[in-house]
């Protein structure tokens, strides 16, 4: 599919990372133009009105897609996000939105959303007091504390009665996490679920299977991917669970617990990978001919 105004669409990622880089090479494919942008090196010129990226100025593109914000999860990201803000302000259109990945890249943010969705989450519980984090353990057993900037399981703890909670949570504010998100352990039935969506569309579903001997599904933790075919309302359910957000492109991690479907959380980029093992689709084509179509009726 070749735009004949062959659109000038920069890629929002990490260079040498597989995702932005395939997303930089499709766009490349199908616009004759390439562009990736680590945002750790742009320039924000507020008085001029100019956002740099070395002879570039993002201003001047007609598109931005967001892959990734940078390599770690971190509130810097938010600040990130500012300027991209800043950029669509001046008419540069963004997908995902600014906004829409705002809403979904804290974990706190991400879950009191779906929350007054009333999408079904795992027990959940927040606080900055030690005391009454060690009670919220002993009253909801064994869970799960985890970062509200992470990916993969990064920085998860497990806590449980009688193994050592006080210490752990000592450990965990220590390391500079004031906050302290708990959720309770779900008996995850070896996989749970990514489920894709384009432009609000389902796309497909794959499972990461976890390695036998590792609490998480991760594939950084051993875990890998199969394509699974859900039940439609297992479907419609994630499909109300991102809806809120307005994400272009994004994954529903789900799982299905003996207590019913709960959803983790909504992704803000989407998973490329897991499509591409379990079902052979290439999401980068399919992301980059919505957004070619977007700009085509704009």
């Amino acid at each position: 599919m070749e735009q004949q105004s062959s659109p000038r669409i920069g890629v929002i990622g990490i260079p040498g990372m597989w995702s932005s880089d395939h997303l930089a090479d499709v766009i490349e494919k199908k616009t004759g133009f390439r562009l990736l942008i680590d945002l750790e090196n742009v320039l924000f010129d507020m008085n001029r009105g100019k956002v740099l990226y070395g002879d570039h100025n993002l201003l001047d593109l007609d598109a931005l897609i967001i892959k990734k914000l940078g390599a770690e999860y971190s509130p810097d990201l938010l600040n990130r996000l500012e300027v991209l803000k800043f950029v669509e302000h001046c008419g540069v259109r963004v997908f995902s939105r600014p906004g829409s990945i705002h809403k979904v890249l804290d974990r706190l943010s991400c879950t009191n959303q779906l929350r007054q969705a009333n999408i079904p989450i795992p027990q959940t519980l927040v606080t900055e007091n030690l005391d009454l984090a060690e009670e919220a353990v002993q009253r909801m057993g064994k869970c799960i504390l985890k970062p509200l900037y992470t990916s993969k399981a990064r920085g998860m703890v497990v806590l449980e009665e009688n193994n050592g909670i006080r210490p752990k949570l000592e450990d965990y504010r220590a390391a500079g996490n004031r906050t302290l998100y708990m959720q309770k352990w779900i008996q995850v039935p070896g996989k749970d679920l990514g489920i894709a969506f384009l432009g609000g569309q389902y796309l497909a579903t794959y499972a990461r299977v976890a390695q036998a001997d590792s609490w998480n599904t991760t594939t950084r933790s051993g875990g890998h991917y199969e394509p699974y075919e859900p039940t439609p309302a297992i479907i419609e359910l994630a499909r109300k669970a991102q809806e809120p957000f307005g994400l272009d492109f994004t994954c529903v991690d789900l799982v299905e617990a003996p207590e019913g479907p709960l959803v983790f959380e909504v992704s803000a980029f989407g998973g490329f990978k897991g499509l591409k093992d379990a079902h052979g689709l290439n999401a980068a084509e399919l992301y980059v001919d919505h957004v070619l179509e977007a700009l085509n009726n704009a």
